[in-house]
């Protein structure tokens, strides 16, 4: 890495711990000389006023100067900090983030995505962050990170892993029932191993076209393919499950087949899981014939592509 760079954490700590300490100093004097002014004149002590004096000009000007000083140095150094938050290494690597209901996808130059943000250790990297439906915020706290994602505008942040390990990134701007979900890590590796992760497998053969139509709309946010539990029923061997639905409010206990499924991605608010909340939206319109039958295909597979696809 570069040691004339200034990274995020870099130019974030100091500006913090200076306001915290100028904010622990102006505290404690404060607060010292309340209680001694308190003491020194409480009324039994001095029951008559000493002093008539009802004003001092060099004791106003300078509880004014030193006031302003310390604020215009907290604003230079906030602005000092600002501004290397904005400035973007010349080698950062580039990567997309898109932020939807309720889930992160990474996109990487080559086109290779993920649901995790791969990056090399000591390399900059510029994440472009792209809300696909509504406000949601890229939160970094362990690289001092954090933008909002505002539909119809690229924003961006840039920051450097030091270090290995799997960091914590959270959106952080409430964006509906699913926010406390949306939860992914920043998976910081070696340069060689990122690089052997960034190459495709030749092994691989292509993703079933129904996985990455469950990715593009935005599916995967609420429904899990391995089982894990998400804010809406797992997909994984959903096909010819018995499912327990509420109509109506009775209850009524079915076999997951095509038109099952067809219904619950078309009028999903008309049949609702047991113990699940009506809160998916209708695909009514806003998703082709040739797509609706390629989602429904894939899952009636059991989802046995998924797995290989979702390691990245």
């Amino acid at each position: 890495m570069n040691p004339e760079m200034i990274t995020t954490v870099e130019a974030v700590d100091p500006v913090f711990y200076f306001i915290l300490g100028v904010s622990i100093v102006m505290l404690i004097g404060i607060a010292v000389t309340m209680i001694w002014f308190v003491i020194r004149y409480n009324r039994k002590r001095c029951p008559v006023p000493e002093s008539q004096s009802d004003h001092n000009l060099w004791l106003e000007i300078t509880w004014t100067i030193i006031p302003t000083f310390i604020v215009l140095l907290m604003f230079w150094f906030g602005w000092e900090g600002y501004l290397s938050l904005r400035r973007i290494p010349d080698n950062a690597m580039p990567v997309q983030a898109n932020a939807r209901m309720w889930s992160w996808l990474f996109t990487y130059e080559n086109g290779k995505t993920s649901d995790k943000l791969y990056v090399p250790v000591g390399r900059p990297v510029k994440v472009k962050l792209i809300a696909d439906d509504v406000l949601h915020s890229f939160y970094v706290p362990a690289f001092r990170v954090k933008r909002d994602c505002v539909p119809g505008m690229e924003t961006y942040v840039w920051f450097v892993a030091e270090e290995e390990g799997s960091y914590n990134l959270f959106c952080a701007e409430y964006c509906g029932v699913g926010h406390a979900e949306m939860i992914t890590t920043v998976e910081a590796v070696s340069e060689d191993e990122f690089n052997q992760w960034l190459q495709p497998k030749e092994e691989e053969g292509e993703p079933h076209p129904g996985l990455a139509l469950l990715d593009k709309h935005r599916c995967l946010g609420c429904h899990s393919l391995d089982g894990s539990q998400k804010i809406g029923p797992t997909l994984k061997d959903i096909a010819g499950r018995e499912t327990v639905l509420v109509v109506d409010g009775a209850e009524k206990i079915i076999k997951a087949d095509k038109e099952y499924l067809v219904r619950s991605i078309l009028e999903p608010k008309a049949e609702i899981v047991k113990e699940y909340r009506p809160i998916m939206r209708s695909y009514e319109g806003k998703i082709d014939d040739a797509e609706l039958q390629s989602i429904v295909d894939f899952l009636m597979t059991g989802g046995k592509e998924a797995a290989p696809a979702l390691d990245g």
